[in-house]
């Protein structure tokens, strides 16, 4: 009698305490899982973090180089950003925009975590110098990079060049004159290719503004991306905004060279025009372009 009269108790409690404990282990092991998750994608950022190293301020050689020259020691600089577990990777050349008197070196964050490797170049700038030292500069940054890619794991088959307004020039300019690497023992031809975003094609403002001549009178000479159309030029990817939004006719500037390419031979030249974008707006849907060609070059068919 006892039993039974204590025994529903003891079945109900017992019950409870297995409902508890159960509770209390699903609880537990909840939590035990968020945390091994949690624990899990901060390793995984880690990891990913690991895959790619950026070495700064490396000092390249210019031409007519000044050893106690001040400006150059400081502005003749790169940064480079690489991947650490490929091999024989991409890798772009990056110039700033700022009117050849303004700006520094940055890797886009859009080119990072991309396979590649992006070096971000200084060059001097006017009024300090005037041109064609910038341009000099650029092609010092560039011909680094084909001599040295190859320590950090890279390819130096694979070195695109690219930059922004004022980079974009310097970009059509060292590849489309060869003189300018030609100065380094490099042959302009061997650049995987070239992908100025909204670059001038005509003589850049800031060499017309050197001579004396007025910001909207267009000029054309030797340094002029438009006086060195050939058809053995590397690969040539014209990016610009609206024609509508885009700076002083830049995009008519860069059909005409696309036109020009054309009838010069070149196979190997495409432009797009990014409507809606403004000189300054075109740059995030630019490096998207800039990224697919890049991997498109890079790994032919």
């Amino acid at each position: 009698m006892f039993f039974e009269e204590i025994n529903p108790e003891i079945v109900y409690d017992s019950k409870m305490l297995k409902y508890k404990t159960n509770s209390y282990f699903n609880s537990y092991e909840r939590h035990t899982i968020i945390v091994i998750l949690f624990v899990s994608a901060f390793l995984g950022l880690i990891s990913k973090a690991e895959e790619y190293k950026t070495e700064q301020n490396i000092s390249y050689k210019v031409l007519n180089n000044e050893a106690n020259n001040e400006y150059i020691k400081n502005r003749c600089k790169l940064d480079i950003y690489y991947p650490t577990k490929i091999k024989n990777f991409a890798s772009v050349v990056w110039f700033h925009g700022g009117g050849l008197r303004a700006g520094n070196k940055k890797i886009p964050s859009q080119l990072m975590k991309k396979g590649l490797a992006v070096i971000a170049v200084n060059y001097r700038l006017f009024p300090e110098v005037q041109c064609p030292v910038y341009i000099e500069d650029g092609a010092a940054a560039v011909a680094w990079t084909m001599k040295n890619i190859e320590k950090y794991g890279g390819s130096k088959d694979k070195v695109f060049v690219s930059g922004h307004s004022a980079g974009g020039y310097l970009t059509s300019m060292i590849g489309l004159d060869k003189s300018y690497l030609q100065a380094h023992d490099i042959d302009a031809n061997k650049i995987a290719g070239l992908i100025p975003l909204s670059g001038h094609t005509i003589t850049h403002f800031t060499p017309r503004e050197e001579k004396g001549i007025p910001e909207h009178q267009p000029i054309i000479d030797r340094f002029a991306p438009l006086f060195h159309v050939r058809a053995d030029a590397p690969s040539l990817v014209l990016v610009t905004g609206d024609k509508e939004l885009e700076l002083l006719g830049r995009y008519e500037e860069n059909a005409y060279l696309a036109r020009m390419m054309q009838i010069a031979k070149h196979q190997k030249t495409k432009l797009y025009e990014l409507q809606g974008f403004n000189h300054g707006g075109m740059l995030d849907p630019g490096l998207k372009i800039l990224v697919k060609h890049v991997k498109k070059l890079s790994h032919p068919k």
